[in-house]
């Protein structure tokens, strides 16, 4: 044990990366000319700074540059004078010496990364310190795997914040990229653009899921998400068996679809799909009550839909950061064309974070969906519960207001649909015969109730509350309770 023990004594007590010259050298570009300040303020901030001397020198520098303002050692005298920490900086002989240290504007950005980098430096270093004390035991709440996904979401955060600059695309790149949409809508006939969804209507409203696009699919229980986001899914998947099949027959998709379902296990969800597909009830196959011609369809259609390119992740409870890293592993492995998360407010936050509220708790995961739907250019769909405000009004259709949590998500999503049945409601409403004084009332209202229930029934509205990219509005589907099916409502096949 004494043998190892000198090495990593000796790993600890080496200084942490810094560049006291190149600080020095900036902050005097800067202070020679306010004009430098462009070249490194996108990337560069006060923290970056390894001495705190310079990253308060900075931090007046750079107020006074965004406000318009000369920043110069005459200036930035009087500031300091006048908070009272002109000696903390050095006084008004330092700020004269870096003037004598400065570099020309075209180096200052640089040197300004060299400053950036050996801050990168220092927080690795101390992520590096936390990962260690982790496993040696300071956080006995966290596990192993959950040490892994603490370190994977910090490394995230601190590659998102500070690990690059950003880059802007010249409006003749961004011109390329909007003809390269409209002609990949032109060759599809104008209807899709996007990722199918096996919803007609809801493509022709949406030209189909858009990469980077965050979609909120919610409802009450028992409006049929699940049913409706595993047909999308469905749908999503065999569209992109069938691109991969336009030229060989054999061929298998060069993308997935990721469906992670913390409600339902895989083989739940897998048996909805068989149901669907092969029009034998779900009920049914888990009672056993199927017959021998049912089961034969059952496995005959097994079989056709085999490769169809979905995969199923039923962990429950699954972090922000543990889903981040297997959309990454598939997006490698198998490609990723999709991905769905059912539902919202089962997800916990990322491994090794304590949000104060409920309500943070929820904007850190949609902000972090939203996070994974850019970084891996693919749709999002995430499922949400709908707050019982909807029960207590005599319209229930669902409102962006009804929302769990509403603000962030709301906020964060680039299209919010609510899955509405009338029929649901309706069939809670049937008259009974020990309300009414009279039989012939109570056959009046029966008959009412009869007409109203035929002309709900097996329909679902799709209602399109917020859509970043096209009009709102709502779209008739059909529902076939007995198989969960929803379908375009004038192609259904009796």
């Amino acid at each position: 044990m004494n043998s190892i023990d000198p090495p990593l004594l000796g790993l600890s007590q080496r200084l942490p990366p810094s560049n006291t010259q190149a600080e020095q050298a900036l902050l005097g570009a800067l202070l020679a000319n306010n004009k430098a300040y462009e070249r490194v303020s996108e990337f560069l901030t006060h923290e970056h700074f390894a001495d705190p001397v310079h990253g308060r020198i900075f931090q007046a520098i750079a107020r006074r540059c965004e406000a318009g303002q000369i920043a110069d050692p005459v200036t930035l005298r009087g500031e300091f004078e006048h908070s009272g920490v002109l000696d903390e900086v050095g006084g008004t002989a330092y700020l004269a010496q870096l003037l004598s240290a400065m570099v020309g504007i075209i180096n200052a950005g640089d040197y300004g990364r060299l400053i950036r980098d050996a801050w990168l430096r220092r927080q690795l270093i101390d992520i590096g310190e936390v990962v260690v004390n982790r496993a040696f035991g300071s956080e006995p709440e966290l596990d192993g795997a959950m040490q892994i996904e603490a370190a994977e979401q910090t490394l995230f955060n601190l590659a998102t914040q500070g690990g690059s600059e950003g880059k802007g695309l010249t409006f003749k790149e961004a011109l390329a990229a909007a003809i390269e949409v409209a002609s990949k809508a032109f060759q599809n006939q104008g209807s899709v653009s996007g990722l199918d969804t096996g919803l007609r209507d809801l493509n022709k409203r949406t030209g189909g899921m858009h990469p980077s696009d965050l979609i909120i699919l919610a409802g009450r229980p028992g409006m049929g998400k699940t049913a409706l986001v595993t047909k999308i899914a469905f749908g999503a998947a065999k569209a992109l068996l069938a691109n991969a099949r336009r030229d060989n027959p054999n061929a298998m998709a060069k993308q997935c679809v990721a469906i992670f379902s913390l409600e339902m296990s895989a083989d739940q969800l897998a048996t909805r799909l068989l149901a669907e597909e092969a029009r034998v009830s779900a009920d049914k196959i888990r009672r056993g009550e199927i017959s021998s011609r049912d089961f034969d369809n059952f496995v005959k259609v097994s079989r056709e839909i085999s490769d169809i390119p979905l995969i199923i992740d039923d962990t429950p409870a699954i972090t922000l950061s543990a889903l981040r890293t297997r959309c990454r592993r598939l997006q490698r492995t198998n490609g990723l064309g999709l991905v769905i998360v059912d539902y919202l407010q089962l997800m916990r936050p990322a491994a090794g974070t304590r949000p104060e509220s409920r309500v943070l708790e929820i904007s850190q995961i949609t902000q972090g969906l939203k996070a994974i739907a850019k970084e891996l250019a693919v749709p999002v769909i995430a499922l949400s519960q709908l707050s019982r405000a909807v029960e207590s009004r005599d319209d229930k259709r669902p409102q962006l207001s009804d929302l769990r949590e509403s603000g962030s998500i709301e906020q964060d999503a680039d299209m919010v649909m609510f899955i509405y049945r009338d029929e649901y409601y309706l069939q809670q409403k049937e008259p009974k015969i020990v309300a009414f004084d009279r039989e012939d009332k109570y056959q009046e209202a029966m008959e009412k109730w009869k007409a109203d229930m035929q002309n709900v029934y097996q329909k679902a509205e799709l209602i399109l509350a917020k859509q970043r990219h096209g009009p709102t509005g709502k779209i008739d589907l059909f529902f076939e309770g007995e198989f969960t099916r929803f379908a375009d409502l004038d192609t259904v096949h009796e």
